[in-house]
């Protein structure tokens, strides 16, 4: 009976997802769903990417948090982009219902680039089809070289994968050959950018890629 109860909740999250992706598709803008644990860096990779496209692009943010506090999208305010707080009622996940409201708040006229800020959660989020165009995931190097073994669903159904905080790499215990061979194993050929959110190392190429989809989008 659980499974039937899970399958039905899951089968209607899908279909207002669907109905978020029309909805950004007629925008002509490109979403992404931002996933990691807690810590890894979601926030100021956002921050870093508003930096690097606010002369190029309109980029609205929402925030998911089990919390009604407004730390993360009051950063976003301040750096001149619109956002969203979202608060999930002590939901380890944000869900398409919430996207759908979320969506309705900002100004998606303006807009070319939606970034959801998800739950900081390794597990949840990997069930919950928000409708955005492509799933991304930070890894930080603080984390463990392991969390590719440990979570593998969330590692599986990704499109893009940021591995933050490289410049620790000479003070933690990282093996970056053992990690990337558990993402290879789960996800072949992942479009990967080890970045430091704090030096800006590598965030130009991630710049570069969703600017690409960005204009992919906006070309129909």
């Amino acid at each position: 009976m659980r499974v039937q109860v899970v399958e039905k909740i899951l089968n209607a999250n899908d279909q207002v997802a669907g109905l978020n992706r029309v909805k950004l598709d007629e925008k002509r803008i490109f979403s992404i769903n931002l996933m990691a644990s807690p810590g890894s860096g979601k926030t100021s990779l956002i921050l870093q990417t508003i930096q690097g496209l606010n002369t190029r692009m309109q980029i609205g943010v929402i925030e998911g948090d089990t919390a009604p506090v407004t730390i993360d999208a009051d950063k976003i305010l301040a750096a001149g982009m619109p956002a969203v707080q979202v608060n999930t009622g002590g939901e380890c996940h944000l869900d398409a219902v919430m996207i759908d409201r979320a969506l309705n708040a900002l100004p998606l006229v303006n807009l070319d680039l939606v970034i959801v800020e998800n739950v900081g959660n390794l597990i949840c989020p990997a069930a919950f089809n928000l409708g955005t165009h492509a799933n991304v995931l930070i890894a930080s190097v603080p984390e463990g070289d392991d969390k590719p073994y440990k979570y593998p669903n969330i590692y599986r159904g990704l499109d893009v994968l940021i591995i933050n905080k490289i410049d620790l790499l000479p003070y933690v215990s990282f093996n970056m050959e053992y990690f990337q061979q558990g993402v290879e194993l789960l996800n072949p050929g992942l479009v990967t950018f080890p970045v430091s959110c704090k030096t800006g190392e590598g965030i130009e190429k991630w710049i570069d890629w969703l600017q690409l989809r960005v204009n992919q989008q906006k070309a129909g």
